[in-house]
């Protein structure tokens, strides 16, 4: 029975998902006409249906010549989605393109995995 009220309530959290992503990593990768091993973008997962959630957003802070933008935000995927950290996450939702890092834990539930995410700067 607990299984099936599992089911049951991680189809309503995954009918609120209103966005696609795509996970892409940056590792090592063999060029095949050159033979050079190099550091490069490998695309690992796409089409992944998610839900993008704003937990806080800070007002620009002026720091020297440099606006500084400050955002917290999550990103509900299924429970058996696995997404590295370091990953850079491409969503698209209402029509907007948003590329963001992942670098935190993972919190996993039975109907949901929340990933915090922050907008992609560089790759580290």
């Amino acid at each position: 029975m607990v299984r099936k009220e599992i089911y049951g309530v991680r189809r309503a959290v995954e009918s609120a998902y209103d966005g696609i992503c795509t996970v892409i990593e940056y590792r090592s990768a063999r060029d095949e006409d050159s033979g050079i091993t190099r550091q490069c973008e490998i695309k690992t997962a796409e089409n992944i249906p998610c839900k993008l959630s704003f937990e806080l957003n800070y007002p620009a802070r002026q720091t020297g010549d440099v606006s500084e933008i400050s955002q917290r935000a999550k990103l509900f995927v299924a429970p058996d989605t696995n997404i590295r950290n370091g990953s850079k996450i491409i969503v698209e939702q209402h029509g907007k393109t948003f590329e963001y890092a992942f670098s935190g834990e993972t919190a996993v539930y039975p109907t949901h995995r929340e990933i915090r995410i922050s907008p992609f700067i560089k790759w580290a």
